[in-house]
C-alpha cells in the first residue's frame, strides 16, 4: 500500500461545492453528493470537507447535509468549518466523520483541540493553517477564509497546536490556492521541519509531479488538492477527475 496519501477537499459555500482562487473569485462545481460519490468510483484515500462560511458567519457545521454526506462515502472523512464546541465534535464522530479539522478555534479556542484530542485521540484531531505572503515576502496566518490577519507565525502555532495534542496538520498556501502552479515548497519545509506531526500540503496541485516535490522536497506526508480535481484545463471546465494509483506511485517512487 502506498504510504502517501492523496486528499480531495471540497469547500461548501452558499450550500453547494465551490473552488476559489487564492481564497477569492468562487467559482460553482456542483452538488456536493454528487461529487462524493464520484470519489467513491475513484477510490480516493480519504476526503475532506471544509465548510468556508461557518466560522466566519458565526454558526456551527450543517449537520444535516454532513449526515447526507457521509451516508453517500465510503472513504475516510474529515470536516472543518465552525467547529466551535465539543458537542458540535461529537456529533460529527457519531454521523461517521474520522477527523474533527480546527482552523478559527485553533487560534481562538486552543483547549477545544486538547479536549478533542483527549477524546478522540490526536490521529482525530487536525488543525487547518492559512497562510499567505504579506507586502514584504514574509509569511502570515490568515483567519476566516483568509480575511484576517493574525499575529502569530505559521511555526509558533503549528507548535502550540501539536502541544495541545493535533495529530496533524494541514498548510494552506493562499496565494497559490486554484492556481495550479505547484505547491509552495518553501512554506511546508518551513512547518514539517519545525514539528513532528504530519503535515499536508494544499494549494496549487496541478499535476502528480507537485505531489512528488511536496513530499520529496517540503517534507509532507499527504497531499491534498481541490482544482486539480475538479477542473479539467486549460479552461477550466468542471470535470472531477482523480489519478489512479499507478500514475501516483510512478511520481512517488521516481
Amino acid at each position: 500500500m502506498r504510504r502517501f496519501r492523496v486528499i480531495p477537499v471540497l469547500m461548501l459555500h452558499q450550500g453547494g461545492l465551490y473552488k476559489s482562487e487564492k481564497f477569492r473569485n468562487y467559482k460553482y462545481v456542483g452538488d456536493p453528493i454528487n461529487a462524493v460519490r464520484i470519489f467513491n468510483d475513484k477510490e480516493v484515500d480519504e476526503l475532506i470537507i471544509v465548510d468556508i462560511d461557518a466560522s466566519r458567519e458565526g454558526r456551527g457545521p450543517n449537520m444535516q447535509l454532513l449526515s447526507e454526506i457521509a451516508g453517500e462515502a465510503f472513504m475516510p472523512m474529515g470536516y472543518g468549518g465552525g467547529l466551535s464546541n465539543i458537542e458540535q465534535v461529537k456529533q460529527l464522530v457519531y454521523e461517521g466523520y474520522e477527523k474533527a479539522i480546527f482552523n478559527y478555534s485553533a487560534i481562538h479556542n486552543l483547549p477545544l483541540v486538547e479536549e478533542t484530542a483527549h477524546l478522540f485521540g490526536s490521529s482525530s484531531t487536525v488543525v487547518s493553517i492559512d497562510v499567505g505572503k504579506n507586502w514584504l515576502g514574509n509569511y502570515k496566518v490568515y483567519e476566516l477564509n483568509g480575511k484576517k490577519s493574525v499575529s502569530t507565525t505559521v511555526v509558533e502555532l503549528a507548535k502550540r497546536v501539536e502541544a495541545a495534542g493535533a495529530g496533524e496538520l494541514m498548510i494552506n498556501s493562499i496565494d497559490r490556492d486554484g492556481t495550479m502552479e505547484g505547491y509552495d515548497i518553501d512554506l511546508i519545509k518551513q512547518v514539517s521541519s519545525a514539528v513532528k506531526i504530519p503535515v499536508i500540503a494544499n494549494g496549487g496541485a496541478g499535476s502528480t509531479k507537485d505531489f512528488g516535490k511536496a513530499i520529496k522536497e517540503g517534507g509532507a506526508s499527504a497531499v491534498a488538492a481541490g482544482s486539480m480535481f475538479v477542473f479539467q484545463m486549460p479552461h477550466k471546465a468542471v470535470l472531477i477527475t482523480y489519478p489512479d494509483s499507478k500514475s501516483i506511485d510512478t511520481i512517488l517512487a521516481g
